[in-house]
């Protein structure tokens, strides 16, 4: 071999050694993360077998993070899903819109105790609804009254634009249309994407701008998340790196994984149209918990809540969940076509995200094992005087 050859070779052994090094130590630190979280590796593949074809739990305490994953982000392929993945993240977009909603609030534009018809006069109207009745306070946390609507490609629809997207003018006259009222406003608590499309539209009428930009310009950049889009309508893409979504069914042991349809986010749009990453959603949800994003008084009445179940409380577009460790925990869950997702954070730095990529079907939901996960990752990071 010449000295010429050498040298032309030289970069490329390098690179060849550097990328074997790069996935030794990928390889060790996943290690790692399994043998220093048994307990949670163990409920995560509980979780798993239930749930889709993978899922992981991206998790730690503030000064440290570890992600771990079980099954496969590709069926047929040995692909463990990652922190830094693409997902689509269906109703923890809510939370977005929620921030951007007590934003105008705080700026003077908003009073959360006000009709919502003082604002967006005459639509929420027909059906047995009246708009002078429910607060945007109620809207924000599902006590307005309001039926609930989950939208569902090709079936469940309202007429589209011509180019295939909706506008949220026509996603809330559908909804009301199809659910009528289930209780008068603060008689109960009924979970509706409908009230999140209606405060979708409350944002594009104070902003004068689409909601995906607002929420992008106030939320998404000034927090520096690289990694998570509310993407335009019209813009079917998945960023890559991504996790491939599947539908499926389960029976005993025997499954179904096909790749999930391609549909327009603007069918979803301020109830759950956002994509991002298990990383970037713990800085958000962490960065919210630590006041860097509301002031204290806006952050207060996010966390003013109505109870959901036995387990789970509902604040203005946030989920609270107590800790059987002690401590409450705070995000929120997403379910949309191929993924479902969950994020919560507690005020000493704690957080959980965690992603299947499967939209489970009702019925078969693996709750119990979805909350040992959450409870398991957490407590794990817990202040040893916290621990049961």
């Amino acid at each position: 071999m010449t000295t010429r050859n050498r040298t032309k070779l030289a970069p490329v052994i390098g690179a060849v050694c550097a990328t074997v090094l790069a996935l030794s130590s990928s390889a060790a630190h996943a290690a790692t993360a399994e043998s220093d979280h048994a307990d949670t590796l163990a409920a995560l593949k509980a979780f798993q077998a239930a749930a889709g074809p993978g899922a992981a739990v991206h998790a730690g305490n503030g000064s440290d993070s570890w992600t771990l994953s079980a099954g496969t982000g590709t069926i047929n392929a040995n692909r463990p899903i990652k922190a830094d993945e693409h997902i689509r993240i269906g109703s923890q977009t809510k939370t977005f819109t929620a921030v951007v909603v007590l934003q105008l609030v705080e700026e003077g534009r908003v009073s959360l105790d006000a009709p919502i018809d003082d604002y967006l006069p005459g639509v929420v109207t027909g059906n047995g609804y009246d708009g002078t009745r429910i607060t945007v306070r109620q809207l924000l946390q599902h006590t307005g009254g309001l039926g609930a609507y989950t939208p569902s490609p090709g079936l469940k629809t309202p007429p589209s634009n011509p180019d295939g997207t909706f506008s949220l003018s026509t996603l809330v006259r559908y909804a009301l249309d199809a659910s009528p009222p289930v209780s008068a406003p603060n008689e109960g608590f009924t979970y509706s994407n409908t009230g999140y499309y209606i405060l979708g539209m409350l944002i594009e009428k104070l902003t004068e701008q689409p909601v995906h930009k607002a929420v992008t310009e106030r939320v998404i950049q000034p927090l520096g998340l690289p990694h998570t889009v509310f993407p335009a309508p019209g813009d079917r893409t998945l960023p890559t790196p991504a996790v491939n979504g599947y539908h499926g069914v389960r029976v005993g042991p025997l499954y179904l994984w096909t790749p999930v349809i391609s549909y327009d986010p603007s069918l979803f749009s301020s109830a759950g149209a956002m994509i991002s990453t298990l990383e970037d959603l713990s800085v958000f949800y962490r960065s919210l918990a630590a006041g860097k994003v509301l002031s204290a008084q806006s952050l207060a009445e996010m966390r003013t809540v109505r109870q959901m179940n036995a387990e789970t409380a509902y604040g203005l577009g946030l989920m609270t969940h107590e800790l059987p460790c002690g401590g409450t925990a705070r995000g929120h869950s997403g379910g949309v076509l191929g993924y479902e997702t969950f994020t919560l954070a507690t005020d000493d730095g704690r957080f959980v995200s965690l992603v299947t990529n499967l939209l489970v079907q009702v019925g078969q939901r693996p709750d119990a094992q979805l909350l040992r996960l959450l409870d398991t990752a957490l407590c794990e990071d817990a202040p040893q005087r916290d621990r049961p």
